[in-house]
């Protein structure tokens, strides 16, 4: 008997591929945490972030595409590093919780009454709007516009708010300096030959100078999950080559995955499939897998594998869409997916997209399926 289950923990061992997932909670834990200042662009967020991301790379083994692991880019930014302050009927109300502003807002100081326009919309002044919203989601901006939108969470009002107090500092990069950061495990007999994982590291970062960001599904978990991969990898070089890049300004455009496929480091050609992970702290709802309609007979095998050892409950089939940093590579004829998990906690740019908060339930199985579809779709 003794012999008999040794046999089956080595075959489930060996059938299995192992995954540490100590290691990816602890990287999502890292990612969003305040040092890192919601890995945007105040308090060298951003910066911070690639720097621990390189680092890592490093620490797991994996060479770099080039001389260095970042390739550096620049673009414009609004950010809001300073003053964030909004009082209505002497209220002070808590950036991100109670109150958000529009991402191309600039600095605005101002005491006024509100004209009342319809039921959940007032003016202020000319260069100075506020509407009252359900829940408060924010974003980033190239560019500076000339008036100043805010969004009040209904629930932090009790009555219909008559006066506003507004004291707002932007700050506008024009040659904000960013990295994306690429690493590579070399294939041990088709090197030439490339698998690339890829996800964003970039969130939305800081409002003001105590507020922050986390942005634990969007994206630590897809980083964390790459890591681990690259772990994973790192200790099994397969024949093929397998590249990894966490790409910054996703965010403000997909800014960083454009650039790499206007200045590849790698050339497009070599890489025979490119997976995106982007969303997928969740699952318990199944996942969604962009571009399934563009490369049919790829998702027919991810679903293969998956209707065998029923790793995700649900695989939904989604066609083309410009939602995340597959879609230049697939523009350049590289096929992709773009792979999000559904479910659980609906934060989402948001200060309750929380480490904390978010399951990572469907991990292990997101992870086996994924080792599982690249062995065969790289065969």
């Amino acid at each position: 008997m003794k012999n008999l289950l040794l046999v089956v923990a080595l075959f489930y061992s060996s059938a299995c591929p192992a995954q540490d997932s100590a290691y990816t909670r602890k990287m999502v834990n890292k990612l969003t945490a305040k040092e890192f200042w919601g890995r945007g662009y105040t308090k060298d967020g951003m910066k911070k972030a690639a720097d621990f991301i390189a680092e890592e790379y490093k620490e797991l083994g994996l060479i770099p595409f080039g001389t260095g692991y970042k390739q550096d880019f620049n673009f414009p930014v609004n950010t809001f590093p300073g003053k964030m302050m909004v009082e209505v009927d002497g209220k002070k109300l808590i950036p991100g919780k109670d109150f958000i502003i529009n991402n191309e807002s600039p600095t605005v100081k101002l005491k006024a009454a509100l004209k009342q326009i319809d039921s959940l919309n007032f003016q202020a002044s000319p260069i100075l709007k506020v509407s009252l919203k359900d829940k408060l989601t924010w974003s980033v901006a190239t560019e500076v516009g000339e008036t100043t939108q805010i969004q009040i969470n209904k629930k932090a009002l009790t009555a219909t708010p008559e006066r506003i107090n507004v004291d707002i500092e932007n700050k506008f990069f024009t040659n904000f300096q960013a990295s994306n950061i690429c690493g590579l495990v070399k294939g041990t007999k088709y090197p030439d030959s490339i698998l690339m994982i890829t996800a964003h590291y970039d969130h939305l970062g800081g409002m003001g100078k105590d507020t922050y960001f986390p942005g634990a599904n969007d994206n630590a978990a897809g980083v964390a999950t790459l890591l681990s991969l690259a772990k994973y990898y790192a200790s099994n070089p397969q024949p093929y080559s397998i590249g990894f890049i966490c790409f910054a300004a996703e965010e403000a455009g997909l800014l960083g995955s454009r650039y790499y496929t206007e200045n590849p480091l790698l050339p497009l050609n070599k890489i025979k499939f490119l997976i995106n992970l982007d969303l997928v702290g969740t699952g318990e709802a199944g996942m969604t897998v962009v571009n399934a309609s563009v490369y049919p007979k790829a998702f027919s095998l991810l679903k293969e594998i998956n209707d065998q050892h029923r790793y995700i409950s649900k695989i939904n089939s989604r066609g083309k869409a410009a939602n995340s940093d597959h879609y230049f590579f697939s523009e350049k004829g590289v096929p992709a997916f773009f792979i999000y998990t559904q479910g659980g906690p609906s934060a989402y740019h948001d200060v309750f997209d929380q480490a904390d908060t978010l399951p990572l339930n469907e991990y292990n199985d997101l992870f086996k399926l994924l080792v599982s579809f690249h062995k065969k779709l790289m065969k």
